[in-house]
């Protein structure tokens, strides 16, 4: 009886375990989903504009450290937010040779209307929590990458899926633009 008491213990906490994960993916798949269909930006694309908006006069070198994504990356996301007409380059009054970020009217009004990112409401709970139950999440979830053999992949600190540097087409969208996702792909 107590073995039988034991696998029930035991298929209730991978039911729990199942359903959390699932939870997550959900939450994380349902903001993406908004934001691309409602405003047309990725995550990304949402925080390089964000970063633009609070700062002044910044190369995209320092707009990438500050979203912790490379430079590249950051300027694949530029090159799309400025054939919307959401973001700028600029250059320099003072040296020509450097470029700065400067958001638009549109940018701005956009910014006004969008979701914040999805990272922002957790990381704003996680830093209540408790020094040991932070280290103890961080744990936990290390290994439960480690069980989905997800070790060896290369993530930004966002909550996003996909890859970081796509883009979402809505009716606004230039027609220059990429697709959210890659022709064949649901």
């Amino acid at each position: 009886m107590k073995e039988s008491s034991n696998s029930v213990q035991t298929q209730n906490l991978e039911t729990e375990v199942l359903v959390a994960l699932r939870r997550i993916v959900q939450a994380i798949d349902q903001h993406s989903s908004r934001l691309g269909k409602e405003f047309g930006l990725t995550t990304p694309q949402l925080l390089v504009l964000q970063t633009v908006a609070t700062t002044q006069e910044q190369p995209i070198r320092a707009i990438s450290a500050e979203v912790n994504l490379s430079q590249a990356t950051v300027t694949s996301i530029v090159d799309r937010l400025e054939r919307r007409g959401l973001l700028e380059r600029q250059r320099s009054g003072i040296d020509r040779r450097k470029v700065f970020l400067v958001i638009t009217d549109a940018g701005k009004e956009l910014l006004i209307k969008a979701p914040k990112p999805l990272q922002e409401n957790f990381l704003h709970r996680f830093e209540r929590l408790r020094e040991w139950e932070q280290h103890q999440l961080v744990f936990v979830l290390k290994q439960v990458a480690e069980m989905m053999g997800a070790r060896h992949i290369d993530a930004a600190p966002l909550l996003d899926r996909g890859e970081v540097t796509r883009g979402h087409l809505t009716p606004e969208t230039p027609p220059d633009s990429e697709p959210t996702v890659p022709v064949g792909n649901p």
